[in-house]
């Protein structure tokens, strides 16, 4: 009976360490990574719990054992999810100096939500006992049944939508041309949300040293600015190639030095500003980094027979010997054939999976019939305790996996984030405080699709309670309609019905849920310049995002011409060499960091005008000898020529519009007013010509002088 339990326990416990080790930032408490690896392995640890409770209700005996262990799991995660996490987290997001301050603001943050959550139960206390005289299951039961309906409830509709929507996504993220798509646009959304973050991080800096700038050392907040001054001096230690940029004061930034409050909300901007700028940093590389290896693999995969059934990487350089050359065969069978076959053999799997679970809620309700596959195969193994266990516990992961799936996606969008190595100590503790909250009513959900011989409870259904009995208004049979109704609802969402809906009201948008589907209509062109420029920064020895530039800004209507299911990247690679023009030219002779940001803004807006002004100019020749060539490549030529010129015309509009918005001085750089009858060549030598204003910029030099000042302070 053990057996099993005893195995899983260790693993449980790797996972969860691993897990923390992949997601933690640098920054992340030790108390905190043990409060959500604690509340992790308890959670889990209800889920293997499952399988041996099964076993020991085949075997009609009643373990001490496995009752105390679910209820000392079931109570720790209890406690923990709805006290010592709310109030950990509220401690890690507060900005104050002093532990107690700290406490104090987290209580008072967490105030209102267990004032709600009493007066809930407080009211669902009453309505029980008007409604319900029969207190033979036991107050406790009850209690426990109560605490988790909502979990039930909610529960079942997350895990209707993992259930529909992780086999689909495996199936489309082994088709090479679709996950090119989806990453395009995803690399181009997230350098334009890393650009903003680092904005956004550079006026958190010149906020915090305009700050310490105007507050004289006698000042009673001086000591508690002394201390953000610390921290601001640790950062810019810790990651020396930050280049601050485009920071400037707004009308109520220097209202921070009023009181003790003020100064915590400095201080917790500005910790938040840095999460929120290495968070983005770190989705930004994955997502290229990803893009670039797949874009290896095309190619791998299009010149295996040339390259002798060997794997090339551009990450890495060729191995030598027999020995590695061994491996790059290996490697190119796996991730050109191998990989892509198992993902969709993983995704059959899947989705025949959530058929099987699919159908077995859907025959909760008939009393006589019993269509759960898990069932039938549960009770054919008999006795046989390992493949009793085993055949509980595969499904019972998978309910898990789409639950939190699902629980992870939604909460992205809103409330946290999950991010490999820069997660931080807020979102972890609100992730771990969901995982805790989901982990019971899954497991009470997949108690109800088992039926087993003579229709025994397991112990944690008898130590749970009813639901039935916790919701007696609904009616003795609730327990039983509301899994129909998550069947419902995982149908609708597979056949895309909320979608179309959604679509045919157009005004409905905004409560449109955001999927990768939406990215695969064609390449983002900026994602593609994006990828071109950072492999040619990989190949010049820089690291992935040391210069984002996120061309969707200046490019977004113009159109490139990409075929669908080739190699997207070589073909970008020959219309977009122009794009390299005064890269390096330059940057020797700079004096300043400052006037290096300000001269590499100036050059990527000539670069991206040139690119323009070169295409027009072949388009043009392309057009003055359209008389030589046949009917078909003449409306071929004609047809890139109007695409250009439309461009063209919609980027002097941006110019006009938006006075050509770069990359990091996005919103501080002015150029003059363009009219509409300026020539092509007056428009470039107007854009060579430094008059961009410097007022609003970052001062570097400014920053060494703080940097220096705090460094004597110290």
């Amino acid at each position: 009976m053990w057996v099993f339990y005893l195995l899983s326990l260790p693993l449980t416990m790797g996972m969860v360490v691993m897990t923390l080790k992949y997601f933690a930032g640098p920054h992340v408490p030790t108390y905190v990574l043990f409060t959500v690896g604690y509340t992790w392995f308890c959670s889990l640890s209800l889920i293997i719990l499952v399988p041996a409770d099964i076993w020991t209700t085949i075997m009609g005996h009643y373990n001490v054992g496995i009752s105390f262990f679910w209820s000392f799991s079931y109570w720790s995660t209890f406690l923990l999810t709805w006290v010592v996490a709310p109030t950990i987290q509220g401690y890690e997001d507060a900005g104050d100096f002093t532990m107690t301050e700290r406490l104090k603001t987290s209580i008072h943050a967490n105030l209102v939500f267990y004032v709600c959550i009493g007066a809930i139960g407080l009211f669902g206390l009453i309505l029980l006992i008007l409604l319900r005289r029969d207190w033979s299951g036991g107050i406790l039961g009850l209690a426990m049944a109560c605490s988790n309906t909502f979990g039930l409830v909610t529960g079942a509709f997350l895990l209707g939508f993992g259930l529909s929507e992780i086999p689909k996504g495996i199936w489309k993220n082994a088709d090479w041309t679709a996950r090119q798509k989806v990453l395009t646009h995803k690399v181009a959304k997230m350098a334009v949300e890393l650009d903003d973050a680092h904005q956004e991080f550079s006026n958190a800096i010149v906020i915090a040293q305009a700050t310490s700038k105007q507050m004289s050392k006698r000042d009673t907040l001086r000591p508690y600015m002394n201390i953000i001054d610390d921290m601001l001096f640790q950062m810019l230690k810790e990651d020396p190639s930050f280049k601050p940029q485009g920071g400037r004061l707004g009308e109520n930034d220097m209202d921070y030095d009023t009181d003790e409050k003020s100064m915590a909300t400095l201080r917790r901007q500005l910790r938040r500003a840095r999460e929120e700028y290495y968070r983005y940093r770190s989705e930004y590389t994955k997502f290229v980094l990803e893009a670039l290896e797949l874009e290896d693999t095309v190619k791998n995969n299009e010149r295996r027979d040339v390259t002798g059934w060997k794997y090339i990487s551009s990450f890495r350089p060729e191995r030598s010997g027999t020995i590695g050359s061994f491996l790059d065969m290996i490697e190119l069978m796996w991730r050109c054939i191998l990989r892509k076959q198992l993902k969709k053999l993983l995704a059959i799997i899947l989705g025949c999976m959530s058929a099987a679970i699919l159908l077995a809620e859907a025959t909760i309700l008939p009393s006589g019939v019993d269509l759960s596959l898990f069932s039938i195969l549960i009770n054919a193994v008999g006795r046989q305790e390992v493949l009793v266990q085993v055949a509980a516990f595969v499904p019972l992961m998978y309910m898990c996996i789409c639950t939190y799936y699902s629980l992870f996606k939604i909460g992205m969008l809103m409330f946290y984030s999950l991010t490999p190595r820069q997660t931080s100590s807020v979102s972890l503790l609100m992730i771990c405080s969901m995982v805790a909250r989901y982990a019971p009513p899954i497991s009470y959900n997949f108690l109800n699709l088992i039926r087993l011989d003579g229709d025994e409870k397991t112990i944690f259904e008898q130590k749970m309670g009813n639901i039935d009995d916790a919701v007696p208004f609904f009616g003795k049979g609730f327990n039983k309609i509301y899994p129909l109704i998550m069947v419902i609802y995982t149908i609708l969402i597979a056949s895309s019905f909320f979608h179309r809906v959604i679509e045919y009201f157009g005004n409905w948008k905004i409560f449109k849920f955001q999927n990768e589907s939406e990215d695969m209509d064609g390449f983002d062109q900026s994602g593609v310049i994006i990828l071109k420029k950072e492999r040619s920064g990989l190949e010049q020895g820089h690291k992935v995002g040391e210069h984002v530039i996120p061309l969707a800004r200046n490019f977004n209507n113009v159109t490139i011409d990409i075929e669908p299911g080739s190699n997207n990247v070589e073909k970008v690679d020959t219309e977009l060499k122009s794009t390299k023009v005064m890269e390096d030219g330059k940057r020797g002779q700079l004096q300043s960091l400052k006037e290096e940001a300000l001269i590499d803004t100036s050059r990527e807006a000539i670069n991206n005008m040139d690119l323009v002004k070169k295409n027009v100019t072949s388009s043009t020749a392309d057009s003055s000898n359209l008389q030589n060539v046949t009917a078909g490549s003449s409306s071929r030529f004609a047809s890139k020529w109007e695409a250009m010129k439309t461009g063209f015309q919609n980027l002097k509009s941006n110019i006009v519009a938006k006075r050509f918005i770069p990359l990091r001085q996005g919103q501080e750089t002015k150029i003059d007013h363009v009219s509409s009858s300026e020539s092509l060549d007056e428009i470039f030598e107007r854009l060579k010509q430094p008059t961009m204003n410097r007022r609003g910029y970052y001062n570097d030099d400014d920053h060494d002088l703080d940097i220096r000042e705090m460094r004597s302070s110290r």
